[in-house]
């Protein structure tokens, strides 16, 4: 590493200096608060303890931009820091979560700024992670003047800041960890050390880089006695899986701040590591905490089959009670799967499209509940249209093509709204990264029809089925046209189709949801699919 001669330019007052590393370049490549927005940040910060219900413990969350994105911290550039979504993993009633992160700061500047009215809030029995790092880098004693000295030693350097003339001591990473450690400790409060969020680097195998700051938070960590979770590495694993597409939607215009993806896939990282922990020190948080554990389709696989997801709309799972009512064909599924073979699972909710059925964690209990060998039968467009930024809040961009653009929503929050495609895109991916296989389904004709023959929407959603399957690969069962012939064939006209709706023209009937099921076997056997084989015989 190179190394540097500090000396002071004001030798009357400070003297020579001790010869210390150089800072490491700011690689981020990206602007984030200086102190000139720091009163407006404050004011979106909650005031340190206010939170408290009681006597209850708070836990506080020290951090940069990773941990609180953006000036207000409230996903307005697209953005999100996982500390937005680390109260989902502790119990309200017994331990409250403020995030008092801010963006641009480092160790240093952190606790010369931010520290001392958080500091004095901590009261015995309070948490603390300090999970702080990302921008411990560039001039020592101008502009930002943020780096600390690299490592955990007890060197430090005298500097002045040019452009204020401020005196300054600055300490290594270590050395400010130990301060946060110690000043917490002194207010009766417990610390946590934890690693910082992954960047969107890859090293030269192809892995995502591991920050140096790891090892020098394990080493203050062994030796101040102090609990460490290694988010660094929990994180870097998941997205080593993922593979680069899905990686890259996890960060949002650079490569170190995060998506809502993984602002939320790096608060469960958190939450993860430390249930994992066996640091008995950490009993008592753990205690506190909550929905750590996966949510799955509890699926009985004791028999060693695989399991077919149905996921989609109303039109695959309504009412599916009255014989006289609206049903869903995934209802009645089984008509034509041979459940001595498969198991049936449909996952399947009424007005749901991608984009909802996503945000809502269905999909993600599907994508948790995966095995190799399983099926996922993903049908949506019902619902995909209508006004992006309105309730229901469920339309996605109308296009097939890879899309985003971030909202503000009408009831004031702010969301990253992707196309139709590539919310088909998402899903195909994350079954496939399971070992299971992705199928296609085309969403069922509505009984509308022109010049003697069902509707068929081949110019929109057909067309964007195409361009999804083509990029893709996926296999592709076009219930659209599949049962669009049968009603032509059979019916000729809309009202002879009627006994296939229900109350409606898009709901079938009992009738109407066994003829979409058989529809549906029709294309897996015309495909030769591998799930063709666990149909019922003919």
């Amino acid at each position: 590493m190179k190394r540097l001669f500090a000396l002071c330019m004001m030798a009357c007052a400070l003297g020579a200096q001790a010869q210390v590393a150089e800072a490491p370049k700011d690689v981020n490549g990206v602007v984030d608060n200086t102190p000139d927005s720091i009163a407006k940040a404050m004011t979106a910060r909650p005031v340190p303890g206010s939170s408290r219900k009681g006597n209850n413990p708070v836990l506080f969350l020290i951090g940069n931009s990773t941990m609180r994105t953006g000036t207000l911290g409230n996903g307005n550039n697209g953005q999100w820091g996982w500390g937005y979504y680390a109260h989902e993993y502790f119990n309200a009633d017994k331990i409250t979560v403020e995030n008092q992160a801010l963006g641009g700061m480092s160790s240093r500047t952190f606790y010369n700024k931010l520290w001392q009215p958080i500091k004095q809030a901590i009261r015995p029995g309070d948490w603390v992670i300090i999970s702080i790092g990302h921008n411990d880098n560039g001039p020592y004693d101008e502009g930002r003047a943020r780096a600390s000295i690299p490592g955990v030693g007890d060197d430090s350097l005298n500097v002045v800041i040019k452009e204020t003339g401020e005196h300054e001591t600055v300490y290594t990473y270590g050395g400010y960890m130990r301060k946060y450690i110690n000043d917490v400790r002194a207010q009766g409060g417990n610390p946590i050390l934890m690693s910082l969020t992954p960047r969107n680097a890859y090293d030269e195998n192809g892995k995502i880089v591991r920050k140096p700051h790891t090892q020098w938070l394990m080493q203050v960590a062994a030796e101040e006695g102090v609990p460490f979770i290694d988010l660094n590495e929990i994180s870097g694993r998941k997205l080593d899986s993922y593979g680069a597409w899905k990686t890259d939607y996890h960060f949002f215009l650079d490569k170190i701040h995060t998506s809502r993806f993984g602002a939320m896939m790096n608060a469960r990282s958190a939450a993860e590591g430390l249930m994992a922990s066996r640091n008995p020190a950490l009993n008592p948080l753990k205690a506190m905490m909550q929905n750590v554990e996966l949510n799955t389709w509890q699926v009985n696989r004791t028999d060693g089959k695989p399991v077919v997801f149905i996921t989609g709309d109303s039109t695959v799972k309504n009412a599916d009670k009255d014989k006289d009512g609206m049903w869903g064909w995934g209802a009645v599924a089984n008509t034509v799967f041979d459940e001595n073979k498969i198991s049936i699972v449909n996952a399947a909710k009424a007005g749901r499209s991608c984009r909802t059925y996503l945000n809502e964690g269905r999909w993600e209990q599907v994508y948790n509940s995966l095995q190799p060998g399983d099926f996922v039968l993903i049908q949506f467009g019902h619902n995909d249209t209508g006004a992006i930024d309105m309730p229901k809040y469920r339309a996605a961009i109308a296009t097939g093509q890879d899309s985003c653009h971030v909202y503000h929503l009408q009831n004031g929050s702010y969301e990253v709204v992707y196309s139709f495609g590539w919310y088909l895109k998402k899903f195909i991916q994350d079954v496939r990264e399971k070992g299971a296989t992705p199928i296609l389904v085309s969403l069922t004709p509505r009984n509308e029809w022109e010049s003697g023959k069902i509707e068929r929407r081949n110019d929109s959603y057909g067309a964007w089925y195409r361009q999804v399957v083509k990029e893709t690969g996926v296999e592709f069962v076009d219930l659209h046209n599949l049962a669009a012939d049968f009603y032509d064939q059979k019916c000729g006209s809309k009202a002879k189709a009627e006994k296939y709706f229900k109350q409606d023209h898009t709901h079938t009937s009992l009738l109407g949801a066994k003829t979409s099921a058989q529809c549906v076997a029709k294309g897996l056997r015309a495909n030769h699919s591998a799930l063709a084989k666990y149909l019922k015989k003919k």
